[in-house]
């Protein structure tokens, strides 16, 4: 029986989009609704299991976890790259990794829920119409403001053809930037700190390595217009963190919308929990019934693929 452990299933949706019945003959599953405290009890607790199937970048799958857990066989990861695995780690010990197609729209589509609630104050007058307040703020419009990119990659080209249609001037910058990609989208291609200087809102779509950590620090927050606003839904440590709350609590920008964070879950009292002109969210940028559905479609095929003895979709 091939013991098979699904990870990070924090909304406790596994069983709806698996058919787990299928393998019964076969597999023996475990699924974990809640993050790990810390790595020991992670190893304390998958070190038995022949296969881990986890959402991508919840879970950390260390050297430490792996040189741990001698049953392991097989991974299956969402999306088609995961940088919380240790690759060196899992190519030594000969353990197959395999991944699935993601969605790079929901992304897209959740930069805008950022944009627009930061640039109309959703979170606050939300909070006041159930407080029984009407009408306590002023917003701003996107028309005529200037959208800076950083990074013009899949998702990055989405939000920046929703800007062209809001009437927003779109200006872009990354390392690998093409020229041919901003002719195409009629936007104006920009050196990191001009697009910094001059954009009211900022959202970044880089690929995270470590060229990209700490791209934005207290010297960049200085550069940008104290009426800017800052958007992430690519990685956290793209944005030093500490920086950022210093900016925000001095009124150095207008505000920032965040998807993700340094460490996930962000703890129940965290900074960032608590500023005004922070609007958070709890990493659902992928977290869609049409993704869910082809990551678990496609896991149910990599793990009968693994059981036929010819795994498909391999990272490593």
């Amino acid at each position: 029986m091939i013991k098979i452990a699904i990870l990070d299933d924090y909304q406790d949706v596994s069983k709806k989009f698996m058919k787990l019945e299928k393998f019964e003959n076969k597999c023996e599953f475990k699924i974990f609704n809640e993050p790990f405290s810390n790595e020991d009890e992670a190893i304390d607790c998958l070190k038995d299991f022949n296969v881990l199937i986890i959402m991508r970048e919840r879970t950390k799958i260390s050297q430490e976890l792996i040189s741990k857990c001698n049953k392991l066989k097989l991974i299956i990861t969402t999306g088609m790259r995961n940088k919380a695995i240790d690759v060196e780690s899992v190519k030594e010990k000969k353990i197959i990794v395999s991944g699935t197609e993601i969605h790079s729209n929901p992304a897209a589509e959740l930069t805008w829920t950022l944009i627009m609630g930061l640039a109309r104050n959703i979170k606050e007058e939300v909070d006041n119409m159930f407080q029984g307040y009407w009408q306590t703020t002023l917003g701003v419009e996107l028309k005529g403001k200037i959208l800076g990119i950083i990074g013009l990659g899949k998702i990055g080209k989405q939000v920046a053809k929703v800007g062209k249609a809001f009437g927003m001037q779109v200006v872009a910058w990354s390392e690998n930037l093409s020229l041919e990609t901003t002719k195409e989208l009629g936007i104006l291609s920009m050196t990191k700190s001009d697009l910094i200087k001059n954009s009211d809102f900022i959202s970044l779509h880089v690929v995270y390595g470590k060229r990209y950590k700490d791209l934005f620090t207290k010297k960049e927050f200085k550069e940008m217009k104290k009426t800017a606003f800052l958007i992430n839904t690519s990685r956290g440590p793209i944005i030093n963190e500490v920086d950022l709350i210093n900016a925000l609590e001095s009124n150095t920008i207008a505000g920032v919308g965040l998807d993700v964070y340094n460490e996930e879950p962000l703890s129940q009292g965290h900074k960032l929990r608590f500023l005004p002109n922070a609007f958070i969210l709890p990493h659902v940028g992928y977290v869609t019934v049409e993704n869910y559905s082809l990551f678990y479609t496609q896991i149910e095929e990599n793990l009968q693929a693994y059981i036929d003895g010819s795994p498909i979709r391999l990272i490593n």
